[in-house]
């Protein structure tokens, strides 16, 4: 089954997926899960664990990693005056204590409106509404913001994990620092420290760009054809030092490997067209899908993820799409773990 490249259907990426195999809780230790190795020039599929991947690195390769912190951006409170229940949900930071914020329900969070949260530790004001209906909210506290919010806030799983986190920390990489992301990178939930340090001790390259995950990386495509499909923006940075480790291991013929879509993304984003890589911030709302000419990255470890998403477009980019649908219909058969908690696939 080929793949119109011109005409390609959001429902070209769609997969059954049952229900059970949508993981609630993650594996403990994290580098159990399970690890679908799939080479991208033949299809051919290995099944092993996660702690295996260091078996599939060389010396001269470097991995690519997000190291961006999730914000326990979720809150739950009463509007002033009313008593009335509101959720806020933190998206984009602006300035000073103002952020974009998702409310529900949203006719309760008018301009002008206040809100408390935490019995008052954390009060918030609505500045705006934008386009898309989210609100510019302005809070205000006694206090350090991040703190109170790390006192009070939740942490903002995706709408398929209906089990509660036990352990905040089980949603961050271990290699997590800057705090803003609304969802985890997950592609490197699987990594220890153990493991990395066996990584490391065998001469693979490490290099952390940060790119803040935003919620869009949940919204369904809706558009029929997926080139009308608009991405949603999120900020990234990629510094010096990374790109120096990046840039000398295509020198000497490394591969470059990328933990998650989100590192792919700022990757791409940044990549000039011979494959060079130099320090960059800003916004990207890059869309990669078949087709795709990919500058420099050469392999990809991530999760299996949700049909007809954007993430399953860019994965089908790298593999080729026969191989991908063919990889997904044998991680259900064979019982793999789905989306944010689940198992990993290494794509080399």
């Amino acid at each position: 089954m080929g793949l119109d490249l011109q005409n390609m259907k959001t429902s070209d990426f769609s997969y059954d997926l049952p229900k059970e195999l949508i993981a609630q809780t993650p594996a403990e230790p994290r580098d159990s899960s399970r690890l679908m190795v799939l080479n991208k020039k033949t299809g051919e599929i290995a099944h092993r664990h996660f702690y295996d991947i260091v078996d599939f690195l060389n010396p001269e390769d470097c991995l690519v990693l997000n190291d961006s912190r999730v914000l326990p951006a979720r809150l739950y409170g009463i509007k002033e005056g009313t008593g009335a229940k509101v959720e806020f949900l933190l998206l984009t930071h602006h300035s000073g204590n103002v952020w974009e914020v998702l409310t529900g329900p949203g006719r309760r969070a008018k301009k002008g409106t206040r809100f408390t949260f935490g019995g008052g530790l954390l009060k918030a004001e609505i500045l705006d509404v934008t386009e898309d209906g989210n609100r510019i909210a302005k809070f205000t506290c006694d206090g350090n913001f991040y703190e109170i919010l790390d006192q009070i806030g939740q942490m903002p799983l995706p709408h398929y994990i209906k089990a509660k986190l036990k352990d905040n920390e089980r949603y961050q990489t271990v290699y997590s620092r800057e705090v803003g992301s609304a969802a985890a990178p997950t592609a490197g939930l699987h990594f220890t420290k153990g493991l990395l340090e066996k990584i490391r001790s065998k001469g693979v390259g490490m290099a952390f760009v940060t790119l803040h995950v935003g919620l869009g990386t949940f919204r369904p495509v809706t558009a029929e054809k997926i080139t009308d499909h608009k991405m949603h923006s999120e900020h990234y940075y990629m510094p010096q030092k990374a790109a120096d480790i990046i840039n000398r291991t295509r020198e000497r013929g490394g591969r470059v490997i990328c933990v998650g879509t989100t590192s792919c993304r700022t990757l791409e984003t940044v990549a000039a067209k011979e494959g060079c890589v130099r320090e960059s911030a800003g916004w990207t709302d890059i869309f990669i899908y078949p087709g795709f000419p990919f500058k420099a990255m050469d392999g990809l470890i991530t999760n299996f993820h949700l049909p007809e998403s954007t993430l399953i477009m860019l994965v089908s980019a790298l593999a080729g799409y026969d191989h991908i649908m063919n990889a997904y219909r044998v991680a259900v058969r064979e019982k793999y773990r789905f989306y944010s908690f689940g198992d990993a696939m290494l794509i080399i």
